[in-house]
């Protein structure tokens, strides 16, 4: 069968012409998100790494003269004992807040509410997701009204018959993670709910009818096919966390002292209150490598790819 070679090389020059001018239409397309992308993220977080390097200042004769300093910033960060004892209470904050307490807490429900009948499901939900959907400064306001010295567990305790506390003041970091669980759960009962409505019910039937307890079709069966939520709701409730400002500043101000005083609290003091920006920014590098190095401890020791 003989061909044309012309008409072969004309059908071929006008294919890689459409396909040039479809590749020109989705640049085209994409342009104005991939403009605002630069603009409003890829940007910030370029200046974001440049000025952790500068002695940026709002006041003062640095802050007429931008200069690059280096690790200067890191080195004096490293060496305040403000910065340490917030990197404790951060951790801590983590650990006790995101980790154990709204992971816990989110999956419990979940659970529970697995088999019950929907207008259950729907009822114990919005008293859930009531808290979620509050602004962190109203959940702030709440937990003051709640443990105040004059708030509303006191009353219960002298109703009762036992002492006032101060709450907020003797027990400042259980205080603060209480409330902040209370804020957070909802959305790590919601990941897992549809975790585990996604989990067939034959696999669950196949192992309690040869002989598995309830624990162990939880343990061995549920837990493993649902890792990746699990890994997934782990790092969004850590980044989520790790940012928690309005809920601490407002309710102790970071105190007292320095009982509650983590990363962003340290962070807005120096920045904002001392003026150091660029100290501050360089705050807000610890803040992202901690995210980043909590992701990937969680995606290795649950041996999840996500």
């Amino acid at each position: 069968m003989n061909t044309n070679p012309e008409l072969s090389s004309a059908v071929g020059i006008q294919g890689k012409k459409k396909k040039d001018h479809t590749l020109l239409r989705s640049i085209l397309f994409l342009l104005p998100t991939w403009i605002i992308l630069l603009v409003f993220f890829v940007g910030p977080i370029l200046l974001t790494f440049y000025f952790a390097f500068t002695n940026l200042s709002l006041t003062g004769a640095q802050a007429k003269s931008l200069e690059f300093i280096g690790f200067q910033n890191f080195i004096s960060m490293f060496q305040d004992p403000n910065f340490r004892i917030s990197m404790v209470n951060t951790i801590l904050f983590l650990l006790l807040s995101a980790v154990i307490g709204q992971q816990v807490l989110g999956f419990i429900l979940a659970v529970l509410m697995k088999e019950k009948n929907k207008s259950f499901r729907r009822i114990i939900g919005i008293i859930v997701i009531a808290g979620w959907v509050t602004p962190e400064i109203v959940v702030a306001f709440c937990w003051v009204a709640f443990l105040s010295d004059n708030g509303t567990l006191n009353m219960i305790l002298s109703y009762v018959g036992l002492k006032p506390v101060s709450w907020l003041f003797t027990f400042p970091m259980i205080s603060v993670v209480i409330a902040n669980i209370w804020h957070g759960t909802a959305f790590s009962m919601l990941v897992f709910q549809a975790a585990l409505d996604d989990v067939p019910k034959s696999v669950e039937e196949a192992a309690v009818i040869d002989g598995a307890s309830r624990f162990q079709v939880l343990s061995k069966i549920v837990l493993p096919m649902v890792k990746g939520s699990i890994v997934t709701n782990m790092i969004l409730v850590t980044l989520q966390t790790l940012g928690v400002f309005t809920l601490i500043f407002a309710m102790t101000g970071g105190g007292p002292g320095t009982a509650t005083q983590t990363l962003p609290i340290f962070m807005y003091n120096q920045a904002f209150v001392n003026y150091q920006l660029g100290y501050g920014t360089a705050i807000s590098l610890i803040l992202l490598l901690i995210g980043i190095a909590s992701s990937l401890i969680y995606m290795k020791y649950l041996k999840v790819k996500i």
